[in-house]
């Protein structure tokens, strides 16, 4: 797709506010978008609240277990020498 070629100063500023309401627009749908998976959803039953319970913590311990793993195999890029 060619590039647009602007003749005008107005030309310029005009797809410079065009642009700036994209992003805009993208930005709003991105952060409802992630304010709906960050969300807790609420639980209606005492089983669903267990179960919102467990998976919840399930992900916890299995952040837990991969930032333990990466920090065990790349550790070794955040250790800094002691100055003497």
């Amino acid at each position: 797709m060619p590039h647009p070629t602007f003749n005008t100063l107005e030309e310029i500023q005009l797809r410079k506010q065009q642009l700036q309401s994209d992003i805009q627009a993208k930005n709003e749908h991105i952060s409802t978008l992630w304010n709906n998976l960050t969300t807790p959803q609420p639980s209606t039953s005492k089983g669903e609240l267990i179960a919102n319970l467990v998976a919840n913590s399930v992900t916890a311990i299995d952040g837990f277990l991969l930032v333990r793993k990466l920090l065990k195999t790349y550790g070794w890029l955040f250790k800094h020498k002691k100055k003497k």
